[in-house]
């Protein structure tokens, strides 16, 4: 006769993430709660005493990371579940809060059923995932694995002029360099898809492969500014019309690539934007992504080629890339793990990438590490409808339960 599998409290999971949605709640039942803000210093003050009650320790390290330790029985790097409190202006209730909250319930779920763990289980809560109040996004975790440098980012400053540096000190939560991450045994991270594939394939649990690489590139066009009166239709150079001509070359060329290319012409500015002169300029970005390198990298090379396409209307074209990255590919072994989970708990689930960046992405350097997804009803997130239902959230938190007593029984 099979036993009977340890789950969660799905009641305590729902109350607990409205409870943290009070920091910062929105009219309209989202969150504002901006990284080193009023409403984060609360959240934190109110995280670290749901750990202490569970008899956890918590300590921070010097960028604000919080790490809330429940003793194991043997000294080996913990097993480590989280992701980050910090949201968007008028964001949800469920971005990176879910992650942190699991680890919570999965705790409280090993005290109640007295279930010393081999391994200690330690909750993480990233510091600046999103990079709305500071730039750039997963500066915390950025730092941490060596991607960003520390003496940069405490400079950097929110649109009031306050430093990274500073409001870190004034919430109180500046610690110890020696506190950082150094070494763990797993990082789970369970997050919401922010997208609609999950719920379109009626799946619950997405078992996440990898975040993708991207590529993203200013495009400057240049042309001649004139009078729109007077300037013949066959003596202009556009720049507007030739970007128009541009952005159609770019969609038809990607769009045949490979159906699981994503790109984005996200920002276009238009110079000097004035209804009576000709366009001199427009520069606008052209982002893509994608799982394989050797998709993201045709695209760059198509890019580089804009500056020869024939129908310009006489304009000139310059690149510059902004910035890329590499496909961060998660631990197999953990991924397994997911799946087996899911499998034994009845759950519907599937293979899937991430499009969005993670904090995970850039743990995974240095830690095996891997990410689970759930539903996004009609795939909106950082916006104050984004929705999971309790349902999928306690199916999410029981498959990362289930898998940390799978590592613990290693």
């Amino acid at each position: 006769m099979q036993k009977q599998k340890l789950l969660i409290n799905g009641e305590r999971l729902m109350k607990e993430l409205e409870r943290f949605a009070d920091y910062g709640r929105t009219e309209n039942n989202g969150v504002t709660r901006l990284s080193l803000s009023e409403e984060d210093r609360r959240v934190r003050d109110y995280f670290r005493s749901c750990c202490e009650e569970l008899g956890m320790s918590v300590k921070v390290d010097d960028m604000g990371c919080m790490y809330a330790t429940l003793e194991g029985t043997e000294n080996k790097p913990p097993i480590l579940i989280g992701s980050h409190l910090d949201t968007v202006k008028k964001g949800g209730r469920f971005d990176g809060v879910l992650g942190v909250v699991t680890g919570l319930e999965v705790v409280r779920t090993l005290v109640e059923n007295n279930i010393k763990p081999k391994i200690p289980i330690t909750i993480v809560n990233f510091t600046n995932e999103e990079g709305a109040r500071f730039e750039p996004s997963m500066m915390a975790s950025g730092v941490l694995s060596g991607k960003f440098d520390k003496s940069v980012m405490l400079q950097k400053k929110d649109a009031e002029g306050t430093s990274f540096g500073e409001a870190l000190k004034a919430i109180g939560y500046e610690g110890e360099v020696d506190n950082r991450l150094k070494e763990a045994t797993a990082f789970l991270e369970l997050h919401i898809e922010q997208g609609p594939i999950l719920e379109k394939e009626a799946l619950t649990i997405g078992v996440v492969e990898c975040v993708v690489g991207m590529c993203c590139y200013e495009i400057e066009v240049t042309g001649e500014s004139d009078h729109a009166g007077t300037t013949p239709m066959n003596m202009r150079k556009d720049a507007l019309f030739a970007t128009n001509n541009l952005i159609n070359e770019i969609r038809q060329h990607l769009g045949s690539l490979d159906e699981e290319l994503v790109f984005t012409i996200g920002r276009v500015n238009v110079y000097p934007s004035i209804h009576t002169v000709i366009p001199n300029k427009v520069i606008f970005t052209l982002e893509a992504r994608h799982k394989d390198m050797e998709i993201v990298n045709s695209v760059k090379d198509f890019i580089h080629g804009l500056p020869q396409f024939a129908e310009n209307e006489g304009c000139e074209i310059q690149t510059t890339k902004l910035w890329e990255r590499d496909t961060v590919w998660f631990e197999p072994e953990i991924c397994e793990l997911f799946e087996q989970s899911a499998h034994s708990l009845g759950y519907t689930h599937k293979r899937m990438v991430s499009g969005a960046g993670h904090d995970a992405q850039f743990i995974a350097s240095y830690v095996p590490t891997a990410m689970l997804f759930v539903p996004s009803i009609n795939g909106k997130s950082h916006c104050e409808v984004e929705l999971t239902s309790w349902e999928d959230c306690e199916k999410g938190v029981n498959v990362i339960l289930d898998t940390v007593l799978s590592l613990l029984s290693k």
